[in-house]
């Protein structure tokens, strides 16, 4: 179903101010790219610190909490809903987060605004996972996405993976495996594990109170 549009989202979106950057793509090319679109990172955040992602940040919680954490890291929150995104940006700028920007836009389409081998760190929190098979291209661990982020991932860098869907997860591993990422830290079962310094996202929260275990992995990149 469809999401209602919110009232006054434009003069919301616009009340963001910076805090917020379209990235003005909607179709699903990923054959046409742009070089003049780079954005200049060290320019939008004010300093030169290392900079990590998160794909689909919904509400912004994962994202203004990570942010809290870990003030010498600049993150990127990436949504393609403008209904969605402006609740997250919001957040940052009620809590004064300096150190978030949000990009509005399609994950196809990053390498057309993210400098080669900028970012550090990518965060797919409870990604939609697109049961259809004639759908898995949508998947945002799909062979295409993954080669997207490659282009935009320092060497060594990771993915952080979380997710309440078991035929996401296994075919995330698959199509890790052929994209030349290396798997590790893999958790079946996230809070019954040993893992340490979770950061919980809205849906996780939910997912846990109703007893549903949690999958995690990291992807390195090895090639």
């Amino acid at each position: 179903m469809r999401m209602r549009r919110k009232k006054h989202l434009e003069e919301r979106l616009e009340a963001c101010g910076n805090k917020i950057f379209f990235m003005d793509r909607d179709d699903r090319n990923f054959e046409v790219k742009t070089t003049d679109s780079i954005l200049d990172l060290s320019a939008m955040f004010g300093n030169s610190n290392p900079v990590q992602m998160e794909i689909g940040c919904g509400k912004g919680k994962f994202i203004c909490d990570l942010a809290r954490e870990n003030p010498d890291i600049n993150y990127l929150a990436v949504e393609k809903a403008s209904n969605v995104i402006v609740d997250a940006a919001e957040k940052a700028i009620e809590l004064e987060i300096p150190n978030i920007i949000f990009l509005r836009g399609g994950a196809e389409y990053l390498d057309s605004y993210i400098p080669k081998h900028s970012i550090g760190r990518i965060y797919l929190n409870f990604s939609c996972p697109f049961p259809k098979k004639s759908y898995a291209s949508h998947r945002l661990t799909h062979h295409r996405f993954l080669e997207i982020y490659k282009r935009i991932m320092k060497e060594g860098a990771e993915i952080h993976q979380k997710t309440d869907n078991m035929q996401l997860f296994e075919f995330s591993i698959e199509e890790f495996s052929h994209s030349g990422f290396g798997i590790k830290n893999v958790s079946l079962d996230l809070h019954n594990s040993s893992f340490e310094g979770n950061i919980m996202t809205e849906y996780e929260t939910r997912f846990h109170e109703l007893g549903q275990p949690i999958y995690r992995l990291e992807a390195e990149i090895l090639e």
